[in-house]
């Protein structure tokens, strides 16, 4: 499988993973429901625009060539056609029904939050992330909430095979085949909590709470960056989230937890 995925970077570039590649072409492979139906959409919305682009490269083309000067150096003239005119005005409307159904459906799952067993507080910072699992209060001695911040790793002190630019002290460690509800904010300017395989890109604004749902898929470790220009360091506070099965979740938040208190 390796060779395969070296040949097709070689001759395709295209992504195969859960952080961008170089001469990456296409998007990342989706860990949630809500990115594969936008990847669905985007092919089903892209069949029609091939079609659309042909015809009218195709009109274009013959009206140019058979309506020149050269071929025609006497001007005809043109006749209204009823018939003509109701099929442009009905057929792109029955076209945009097409189109028009499944985005509906995507808009509404994207809005969908069903019963979160997790909620994760995100408050942006500059330059910098923080995080909150607000239902673990009482895992500690204090009844505090089990909450960390997370910086870049800077280049000097990456390990190897680490990403730069993209590495974090301290990951989002979040449970696969979960509900789990993002409450995103921010304490100075704004800020963008951005995982493309998550599908996931939502503005973190002072004083407000953006909620997002999020049902992980598979485990892996996903990649993503703040998207919002939020100052000189914009691009130095990546997103790291770790996805593991519910059991292995639940030993790190008992083991992350004794190491914060």
């Amino acid at each position: 499988m390796t060779i395969f995925r070296n040949i097709i970077n070689t001759f395709i570039p295209t992504v195969f993973c859960d952080a961008a590649e170089p001469w990456q072409l296409g998007v990342q492979d989706p860990a949630t429901p809500v990115m594969e139906g936008m990847i669905f959409f985007h092919n089903y919305l892209l069949f029609f625009l091939t079609i659309i682009g042909v015809f009218v490269f195709w009109l274009l083309s013959y009206v140019l060539i058979h309506f020149n000067e050269t071929a025609n150096p006497v001007s005809q003239k043109f006749t209204h056609s009823s018939n003509l005119e109701i099929a442009w005005t009905i057929l792109p409307a029955i076209l945009l029904v097409f189109i028009a159904i499944p985005s509906f459906a995507l808009l509404y799952s994207l809005d969908e939050t069903i019963d979160p067993e997790i909620t994760l507080k995100v408050i942006g910072h500059q330059w910098y992330w923080s995080y909150e699992y607000s239902e673990f209060g009482s895992i500690s001695p204090q009844s505090q909430t089990l909450n960390f911040d997370s910086y870049m790793v800077p280049t000097t002190e990456l390990s190897r095979g680490c990403f730069r630019l993209l590495e974090v002290d301290n990951r989002v460690v979040l449970p696969t085949s979960t509900h789990i509800r993002l409450l995103i904010t921010a304490t100075d300017v704004l800020h963008s909590w951005a995982v493309p395989s998550f599908g996931v890109k939502m503005d973190a604004c002072p004083g407000r709470l953006s909620q997002v749902s999020l049902f992980i898929k598979r485990s892996g470790v996903f990649y993503g960056q703040c998207s919002e220009i939020c100052g000189v360091n914009h691009g130095f506070m990546p997103i790291v989230v770790k996805a593991q099965p519910y059991s292995t979740f639940a030993d790190w938040r008992f083991f992350k937890a004794n190491d914060l208190f």
